[in-house]
């Protein structure tokens, strides 16, 4: 074995010298999570490219269509001329009506404490005038306009509560310094020496994102990325090594083992390390799809259901959103971000700053979810279906002679009202629910519950 297999992978002559945390995961695994993370919960990953100019398929349009698959080879040869190049989209990508202050009106109204935007898909297009990725870039081609710049500056100078971060991917389908490289099985790394490496400092330097989600990285050792050496930078002497925070992605070997969150889901277990859900609105798509149609979108009852079952097992939800060419959120993606907001507006305290309880889902009742406030000596009981008869019955919980419960939205003139009344069983705790109209949630329910207990016959 040679020394770049071991790991010495040479790097750019100018990158940084790292500080506390060393370039190896036994000191970089050592880097506490940043309180903020585990507070916020809910996050939006925005994917934004030159595949949302076609906006057919999915967001991996030049992959299929380049690999030969009949659906989209058919589609370029019904709409598009015979010499028509992928690289022809750049110029059709106008970003027209882009309005980053809308936008960011649209993440506040969602209940968002994070977004995330596509800096570099792995087609390779930089939307920043990245130096590095000459005539494939949002100055030299397409828009003329900063796009990661303007969406950063309207999020901190309009909505302080959100934190700003980037989607890098680390390998591009088809570079030729990133084949030459992959043909010399990783024992050369031109592609990123001169590229990956001066991108992510770059962008970390000029943007401070606070998240660094990496992605593309499967196919190589992070020996090859040189991902620690960056990541021991970013952590020990980057403009954001306080706050930021990273994800799992930055090499064969590193998913679910190595990084701030963890991406591999496992829904409906409580995680041992942080770790993250993302969705996408579009069943079908990570970008934007102008065949779309409704059915193809998740309903807002499934996406509280996804949410609240993501937190409650210790993760957070990322949920995506893919705007068109022109730069505008699809008003069905939208709407569902604004019934998300809404419904975080009245149900809120169960979420942000939560943490899971004993137990993730009732032991007896389907679709309840638990969280908790451990400062607060509270628990949480998200309900996704309206019980029968107004009563519903726990399982997982025992009531006390302390014991108290209310409903979040349920606001009747009597104060004494709100407590809900419930009635002790050997095996739970049956709540009474007041009537539905008078309740202002529309789509799931939170107990709030006081002076309870995990019930032992769970």
């Amino acid at each position: 074995m040679n020394n770049r297999q071991k790991g010495q992978c040479a790097v750019a002559l100018w990158a940084p010298i790292a500080g506390r945390y060393q370039p190896t995961w036994e000191s970089l695994d050592t880097r506490p999570l940043p309180e903020w993370y585990d507070n916020a919960k809910i996050g939006l990953l925005i994917h934004w490219g030159l595949f949302s100019v076609p906006s057919f398929g999915s967001e991996q349009f030049w992959k299929d269509w380049k690999g030969g698959h009949p659906k989209y080879v058919h589609f370029m040869m019904e709409n598009y001329p015979p010499h028509f190049k992928y690289q022809d989209f750049a110029s059709q990508f106008k970003a027209e009506f882009f309005n980053p202050e809308e936008w960011t009106e649209v993440f506040e109204a969602s209940g968002a404490r994070y977004v995330i935007l596509t800096s570099k898909h792995l087609e390779g297009y930089a939307m920043w005038p990245s130096p590095h990725s000459w005539n494939w870039n949002v100055k030299d081609v397409g828009p003329n306009k900063d796009l990661v710049g303007k969406l950063a500056s309207a999020v901190r100078s309009q909505t302080p509560q959100i934190r700003f971060g980037v989607y890098y991917s680390l390998s591009e389908w088809f570079n030729p310094l990133y084949h030459l490289d992959r043909e010399a099985h990783s024992q050369s790394n031109e592609f990123v020496a001169t590229k990956v490496l001066p991108e992510l400092y770059g962008i970390v330097t000029r943007y401070h994102p606070e998240i660094v989600f990496a992605d593309g990285d499967e196919l190589d050792p992070d020996w090859y990325w040189n991902s620690t050496t960056f990541l021991s930078w970013l952590f020990s002497s980057s403009p954001v090594k306080r706050t930021v925070v990273v994800n799992d992605r930055w090499g064969s070997g590193t998913f679910c083992r190595h990084g701030s969150y963890y991406t591999c889901y496992n829904p409906g277990v409580l995680q041992p390390h942080k770790w993250e859900r993302g969705i996408s609105l579009d069943r079908q798509s990570w970008g934007y799809r102008r065949e779309a149609q409704v059915k193809d979108y998740l309903s807002i009852n499934e996406l509280i259901s996804q949410m609240a079952e993501t937190i409650s097992c210790g993760g957070n939800f990322l949920i995506n959103v893919g705007p068109s060419a022109d730069g505008r959120i699809p008003p069905i993606m939208e709407e569902r971000l604004r019934q998300m907001g809404a419904w975080i507006d009245i149900n809120g305290d169960a979420v942000y700053s939560s943490r899971p309880w004993t137990y993730q889902n009732d032991t007896v009742t389907p679709g309840v979810w638990y969280t908790s406030d451990k400062d607060l000596n509270l628990t949480y009981a998200i309900v996704l279906t309206w019980p029968s008869d107004c009563q519903l019955f726990l399982g997982a919980v025992q009531p006390s002679e302390e014991t108290k419960i209310f409903l979040l939205g349920y606001d009747p003139p009597d104060v004494e009202s709100k407590r809900l009344k419930f009635e002790a069983r050997p095996h739970g705790i049956t709540v009474n629910f007041p009537d539905m109209s008078e309740v202002r949630s529309k789509w799931a329910w939170v107990l709030v519950m006081s002076g309870i207990s995990p019930s032992l016959h769970s």
